[in-house]
């Protein structure tokens, strides 16, 4: 099975920038209930004040949100960001993520960090977060593909597992057929555990070379997870 059986939601196509002293200079919106796909631009005063990759998850978050938004509300999101560093191998850290939401543990804006290959993978797509709000009414696949200059929101089809164990696999199989593609290739995901605890966690993918073989890091604090399978 290939990725091009899958079902289609919603589509946005993209001119990847040039990554300049860091920036992509846009960050990328996902609605899961809606179907919205959108670019938002970064400004020179995002950069100024909110250096970082929690820094533009909050503004993100600010600017996603009201007074009233809980941690279930659909307009409460889940903001992954990686700083201007992201990606640059001489410095120790740069491949972490920071995820920022409304948590379901204390009901106020928390951040939690990971490592993997996630944030400088999409930086190098082009992206300096992604912000993901809304409520599906099954379960989706954000795919960002970087190289083809595409978002795509499909519908999951009934075969995808939900825990992660299984899941990597499957979305390699789909969306990483050949082994020469499977480096290139990062999610997040969160399991079954999440719908049944508050504290659930994201899971950051990287595929280990050596092993030939998936690999997790986890952004464990303030139930990250159980925001994303709430969505």
């Amino acid at each position: 099975m290939s990725k091009e059986v899958l079902h289609v939601l919603s589509e946005f196509a993209y001119t990847a920038p040039a990554i300049e002293r860091g920036y992509a200079g846009q960050t990328l919106y996902v609605n899961v209930g809606d179907g919205a796909i959108a670019a938002k631009p970064v400004t020179e005063d995002m950069k100024a004040k909110f250096t970082g990759g929690r820094g533009f998850d909050l503004w993100l978050l600010w600017h996603g949100v009201n007074d009233d938004t809980r941690w279930d509300s659909p307009e409460n999101e889940i903001a992954i960001a990686s700083g201007p560093c992201g990606g640059i191998t001489q410095y120790p850290g740069s491949g972490k993520s920071i995820a920022a939401t409304i948590s379901p543990l204390t009901d106020v804006v928390i951040d939690s960090n990971a490592g993997g290959h996630f944030g400088p993978y999409l930086k190098f797509a082009g992206w300096d977060a992604i912000e993901v709000q809304g409520k599906a009414t099954a379960d989706v696949i954000v795919y960002v593909d970087g190289p083809a200059g595409v978002v795509k929101l499909i519908a999951a089809p009934k075969d995808c597992p939900t825990d992660t164990h299984e899941l990597g696999p499957w979305l390699l199989q789909h969306f990483a057929p050949d082994d020469e593609d499977k480096p290139f290739v990062s999610f997040v995901t969160a399991g079954r555990g999440a719908e049944h605890a508050l504290m659930g966690c994201l899971n950051f993918s990287l595929y280990d070379r050596k092993r030939k073989a998936l690999r997790y890091k986890q952004a464990g604090r303030g139930g990250i997870g159980t925001v994303l399978r709430n969505k």
